[in-house]
């Protein structure tokens, strides 16, 4: 087993983050997918047949007509981003570096969503809000994380910084940093730091979860037998002892039996 280590993908910058250019971030992206997904087997597969990376590029174009004051068109490239990638991204998100779409697909970010740094989702993630109220109704996803197929994520929590998500869990709660959290609604069911963490690289065994609930059936059955094997001790030592181990209410129904007989 790997070593647990605490050290961040990419070093922040002494003098406070710096934007990056839009060219920067796209190439990021499509260098970033390499190195989680092993099917890719260059940039220019990657760019022409990824749809994870196309949803990205028309998002990270439709941000900054958003940030620019120009909602309409990043409304409208938002969507054509959606009809041709079938991820749906919000211009309004707002998105880090080095994030990658898995077999993107029906992935939805809500408009005050916040993503980290180097956060990897799967197919079927929603990002969702549980209020119509304006202000901060989305997830914000610290550095790092990653989130199974299917999962859903809603409401303006805060899901730790490598912290991961199983798939089809529902998560309503913020979570601490360096956790994996399951089930609807999602719990944390392997504390911090114990799952691998890779020396410079993000753990994306993101299937090897545990299961609560046959864990809780192996507590029954392990204390089923452990009172089983008491109580033939005590009857044992009844027995020796002269006592009859019989319940009375058996030994009056055998009584009976033998008088109708």
């Amino acid at each position: 087993m790997a070593c647990v280590v605490d050290i961040p993908l990419a070093e922040p910058s002494p003098s406070g983050p710096v934007k990056a250019s839009l060219s920067k971030l796209i190439r990021e992206d499509i260098g970033c997918v390499r190195q989680r997904d092993p099917a890719a087997r260059g940039q220019l597969e990657t760019l022409l047949t990824y749809p994870g990376i196309h949803a990205l590029i028309w998002y990270r174009i439709a941000n900054r007509l958003w940030l620019s004051g120009w909602r309409f068109p990043a409304r409208l490239l938002s969507w054509f981003g959606r009809f041709v990638s079938n991820v749906d991204i919000h211009p309004g998100a707002r998105i880090g570096r080095r994030f990658f779409i898995d077999h993107g697909a029906c992935v939805v970010i809500g408009e005050t969503a916040e993503v980290g740094d180097d956060v990897t989702l799967y197919h079927g993630v929603t990002l969702g809000g549980t209020s119509w109220s304006p202000g901060k109704r989305h997830p914000t996803l610290e550095d790092r994380v990653v989130v199974g197929a299917g999962a859903k994520i809603l409401g303006p929590i805060t899901v730790g910084a490598g912290s991961r998500v199983g798939a089809n869990s529902v998560v309503i709660d913020s979570t601490p940093p360096d956790v994996t959290v399951v089930g609807i609604p999602a719990r944390v069911v392997r504390p911090q730091l114990s799952h691998r963490r890779v020396v410079g690289k993000i753990d994306l065994d993101h299937h090897l979860m545990p299961d609560p609930v046959g864990d809780a059936i192996e507590v029954l059955l392990d204390r089923v037998e452990f009172l089983e094997a008491r109580l033939t001790h005590m009857q044992k030592r009844l027995r020796d002892a002269g006592v009859p181990t019989t319940p009375p209410h058996e030994t009056s129904h055998n009584l009976t039996e033998v008088d109708n007989g």
